[in-house]
């Protein structure tokens, strides 16, 4: 079973052949924005750190960055530096080069300024954009998919429909040879024995524990418990009672296959394919960039409410559990997995749907929020204080 993908230089396959405008800190946000807003076929990782930060937080803010330009939807990079922030900008473009896609970097101090620097990212940006342009796709084996899963703005359909469509799709996409990776470390809280059981080795089943744990540690060193967050407002009102019953429901999507391990935030995926957790917090912006800058091509994202939101890179597949929300947020959402509920198709039927669906934005198809551009609020997950 094949897909139509770019294959880098480096093996790796991208559903998307794109220029990332990759500001190394905050600062150098509105210069990327205005490079991003002239010139086609880019896209821009408009996040606020790289400055200001503990040492530990600057260089995971670094390694996410290296991950987002090393993506391989990515075709080419423009990095956009201040010229005095406290991220390794010569490490991210070095490290982006060696896939072999060409790089470019500006430095704003250096060139004299704003003005400056946005007339030479433009120039940039368009050398970059028509070196690729010619890059065209060929049939890839589907065992080159790495797929991202995540749950959104769940309430009571989200477990019982969208989850498990997402669930199925994983387990098929394991069973071809391909990858899958999932996170929201605060939602296995209350169910995290029940995928420990699943790990590849005791060790990999104790990582689960003690990201867990670590997790609801930082909640405790600010004298609050996890529960205080979580289940969110929304979650409570689309009748979610408790994290345990959120967790129960939200790990359904990870299907029933072995845990092959455990990656942090920056990780990017190995040829080890097969099932993977990501330690990730569950708010949109931080969890899609983590996923993004792992490697995957696209993401599923199950909703029951109605989460809209996408990211620049990666196409994020949008299964919407909740037949009303669906009705009334039909230009947001891609799949329909209302219909289980009311009964019209089973799981697998919605299943099926999906992956073929997904094998259509792989190969170039559009999802809803790429229609309307909805990608631009991302950020990155940090530790420690800003300093």
């Amino acid at each position: 079973m094949n897909f139509m993908g770019y294959v880098r230089k480096n093996g790796k396959v991208g559903a998307r052949n794109l220029v990332a405008v990759i500001p190394s800190v905050v600062c150098a946000n509105d210069v990327a924005q205005t490079i991003v807003a002239q010139v086609q076929n880019t896209v821009g990782y408009f996040h606020h750190q790289g400055c200001c930060q503990l040492p530990p937080d600057l260089e995971r803010v670094t390694d996410t960055l290296i991950g987002l330009g090393c993506s391989p939807n990515v075709g080419a990079a423009l990095v956009v530096s201040l010229g005095c922030e406290g991220t390794d900008t010569e490490r991210l473009v070095e490290t982006i080069a060696k896939t072999g896609k060409p790089v470019e970097v500006i430095r704003i101090q250096e060139l004299g300024g704003t003005s400056r620097a946005i007339a030479a990212g433009i120039d940039a940006a368009q050398k970059l954009s028509m070196t690729i342009f010619g890059l065209r796709r060929q049939p890839v084996d589907i065992s080159s998919a790495v797929m991202a899963i995540k749950c959104g703005a769940s309430d009571t359909t989200s477990g019982m429909a969208s989850n498990c469509v997402i669930g199925y799709v994983a387990d098929k996409i394991v069973d071809l040879g391909g990858t899958v990776v999932f996170g929201e470390t605060t939602e296995f809280i209350g169910a995290e024995h029940i995928l420990a059981r699943r790990a590849r080795t005791p060790e990999i089943g104790q990582r689960i524990f003690d990201i867990v744990e670590r997790m609801e540690g930082r909640a405790k060193s600010l004298g609050c418990d996890m529960r205080k967050g979580q289940p969110t407002p929304g979650n409570i009102e689309g009748g979610l009672s408790s994290i345990e019953e959120k967790s129960l429901g939200a790990i359904i999507k990870s299907g029933t296959r072995t845990i092959e391990g455990v990656m942090e935030y920056p990780d990017m995926v190995t040829d080890h394919k097969g099932l993977w957790i990501k330690d990730t917090p569950g708010r949109e912006p931080e969890i899609l960039t983590g996923m993004a800058c792992s490697g995957a091509q696209c993401m599923l994202f199950s909703t029951g409410r109605g989460a809209p939101q996408g990211f620049p890179t990666m196409p994020v597949l949008k299964i919407c559990g909740n037949p009303n929300t669906y009705e009334r947020m039909a230009h947001d959402m891609d799949i329909n997995a209302g219909l289980i509920i009311t009964g019209d198709k089973t799981i697998e039927q919605v299943g099926e749907e999906t992956f073929d669906f997904m094998l259509r934005v792989l190969s170039g198809g559009t999802t809803k929020n790429e229609a309307i551009k909805y990608f631009n609020s991302i950020d990155i997950h940090t530790l420690g204080p800003v300093i």
